[in-house]
């Protein structure tokens, strides 16, 4: 991670405050929303993770920097919670510390849209959230060989007529 991906502006939150944005497995009704987020969070909302691109991976997505969006929630720590949320998604996702050659994704501050807030003909508000995007060695990877989801969604391969999240 380069420092431009983690310096926020001097009036910006602390970066420990900063709520998360999730698109894959921790998506409310995926398999680890329940098992990591259930009790943790104050607040769940869409929202949208803009100049960014969304990978078929193995049972799980990966999001890396490009030129769609990814489509996912915005999620805020319970109070008294937060570092031990900030831990069990660091360990999920295979965060070692930036830049860590063992990374599968790398944790980074973005921007994130809010739609369904903004008046009609405006740009959606936007918050800073902590991302994990797709590590250095898998971004490499999956633009060479990688499978894009067109629209930036992800929904769990489930049996057909089994239950799928928008």
């Amino acid at each position: 991670m380069t420092a431009a991906m983690s310096t926020l502006d001097p009036g910006s939150p602390p970066t420990d405050e900063l709520p998360f944005f999730v698109y894959g497995t921790l998506l409310p009704g995926e398999p680890n929303h329940d098992l990591f987020l259930r009790g943790r969070t104050a607040g769940e909302r869409a929202a949208v993770l803009p100049r960014a691109l969304l990978y078929d991976g193995p049972g799980y997505p990966y999001a890396i920097d490009g030129h769609g969006r990814v489509h996912g929630t915005l999620l805020t720590a319970a109070p008294g919670v937060y570092g031990e949320l900030l831990g069990l998604l660091d360990h999920l996702e295979e965060y070692l510390g930036p830049g860590h050659p063992r990374n599968l994704y790398e944790r980074v501050v973005r921007e994130v849209e809010l739609p369904g807030e903004e008046p009609p003909g405006e740009e959606p508000p936007v918050t800073r959230a902590w991302v994990y995007l797709a590590a250095a060695a898998v971004t490499r990877s999956l633009r060479t060989g990688g499978s894009v989801i067109a629209e930036g969604r992800w929904i769990t391969r489930r049996p057909p007529g089994g239950p799928r999240t928008p």
